[in-house]
């Protein structure tokens, strides 16, 4: 996938260097201004700028300039020791609210860090409460749309697959709204017996119907001033489209067995994971409701679309996780290669509830690609597997108190000696050693051995003939 600009702005080699490292960690595509020029047809998608040490203005205003439109909304990463952090941190700056501090020795976290509490505040969020996650280009636009409808009472239809935090968006939006210090209400309208749902959203008075023993308030006027979220709109019932188109229409609404008109003032954010517009077809959903929700349509895409959040998303359950006393897990190379295979058919939510089983077995320790249950790890092509397999392998050899980086490890398999080596041998050595793996994992069932090598079960039974591993087998 496309990885996200950033320009950095620093005369400072050894300081260009450090910074230009850690974004690339963090997964982003640095650039200095003259490599932009150098480039010559080169088109940045920018998503932040870092500025530095610059001490000549009219250079800085020059390299500024190359970030064009995007100036007007990209957050800014500022040295805690640059000549420009109070003209553009102050106040009156168009950058004020949505600059950030990094200190030096620079370290990954808090790049990520700063970088996380100013994409909170460009949500209209306190910089510590940031509920959406997301850096990569899909949510890039998920998030500028954000900051653009919040503002307004436009009404919002956020569209995507389950699982995806379309409660999550209607959150963000809502707090960067005017009303985000009144009520954030949301009613599941699939989850609720069709029946019932009119008392749900309008309220009822007492007596209106058997078990109406009091009066009872709905969710229009709970939320009243604030934003009501009306969750899967595509499974309400035709006849309750129609009352609710009309309360959309008019602004009033009564309650069941009421007489009375009661006015309401919220701000409708609706949310599906079907295709309405082939609900119309189908005459399943009113084409005038659907104009009247759709005013600002958002679509969110799928965990598949933006795998780039993969690591961020990761570190984010992991500190909800931790707030919730459990312990901090780490997925290795390898593991990281194999969920990134995976469809991930429940999206951001199924990754959530990974992260938490893991936490729960593998606390405060790495996950390889051994740990993970088995869907996550059949989902991969021949070399994506065989890739993977090797980070394994790579990663059993490591030594406790290593980094456990796969990738060193590699490196140091790959050095010859210098009296070289049968290589047929040596590769049939890393052959036993993981069908040895194999089967320890699995007690000595040749058919789940085969099943975790890849492999037939008469191909796995042949090489523990050519082995001699046969006494290695369960009775």
């Amino acid at each position: 996938m496309k990885k996200m600009d950033f320009l950095v702005i620093e005369s400072d080699e050894v300081r260009a260097a450090s910074v230009m490292s850690a974004l690339q960690f963090l997964g982003y595509n640095p650039w200095r201004s003259e490599d932009c020029e150098a480039a010559g047809d080169f088109t940045p998608n920018w998503c932040a700028v870092y500025v530095g040490h610059i001490a000549d203005t009219v250079e800085a205003e020059r390299q500024l300039a190359l970030l064009g439109a995007a100036a007007a909304y990209v957050p800014v990463l500022l040295a805690a020791d640059s000549e420009w952090i109070q003209r553009l941190s102050d106040a009156g700056s168009p950058f004020a609210a949505r600059t950030g501090i990094v200190e030096f020795p620079l370290r990954y976290e808090q790049m990520a860090d700063v970088m996380r509490r100013v994409h909170g505040r460009l949500l209209g969020g306190q910089p510590d409460g940031i509920r959406f996650v997301g850096n990569s280009a899909p949510m890039a636009r998920v998030n500028a749309l954000i900051r653009r409808v919040a503002p307004f009472d436009s009404s919002v239809l956020v569209l995507g697959e389950s699982g995806t935090g379309k409660e999550m968006v209607a959150r963000a939006i809502h707090e960067g709204s005017p009303r985000r210090d009144k009520p954030f209400v949301a009613i599941n309208c699939g989850a609720i017996p069709a029946e019932l749902l009119e008392s749900e959203l309008f309220g009822h008075e007492k007596g209106a119907f058997t078990g109406a023993i009091s009066m009872r308030k709905g969710r229009f006027e709970l939320a009243e001033g604030g934003t009501l979220f009306l969750d899967e709109i595509g499974d309400m019932s035709l006849p309750m489209q129609v009352k609710l188109l009309r309360v959309l229409q008019e602004r009033m609404f009564e309650r069941v067995g009421g007489s009375k008109t009661q006015r309401c003032d919220v701000r409708i954010i609706a949310a599906t994971h079907r295709n309405l517009e082939q609900s119309i077809a189908c005459d399943h959903f009113r084409e005038d409701l659907y104009y009247r929700l759709s005013v600002f349509p958002l679509e969110l895409p799928s965990l598949r679309e933006r795998l780039d959040d993969m690591a961020l998303l990761v570190s984010e359950f992991n500190k909800r996780l931790a707030r919730r006393g459990l312990g901090l897990v780490r997925f290795s190379a390898g593991a990281m290669q194999a969920l990134n295979a995976y469809p991930w058919p429940g999206n951001v939510r199924e990754l959530s509830n990974l992260v938490e089983r893991m936490a729960i077995l593998h606390p405060h320790s790495e996950v390889r690609v051994n740990d993970l249950p088995e869907k996550y790890r059949g989902q991969m092509s021949g070399d994506d597997a065989r890739s993977a397999e090797l980070l394994a392998l790579m990663e059993d050899r490591a030594m406790p108190g290593e980094l456990g980086c796969a990738h060193a490890a590699v490196d140091t398999l790959g050095i010859l000696p210098e009296d070289g080596l049968d290589l047929k041998d040596h590769l049939a050595d890393i052959e036993v050693g993981l069908i040895r793996q194999a089967l320890d994992a699995t007690g000595g069932v040749v058919a789940h051995a085969a099943r975790l090598l890849r492999m037939q079960r008469t191909t796995l039974v042949e090489k523990l003939r050519k082995y001699g591993l046969q006494s290695s087998l369960a009775a």
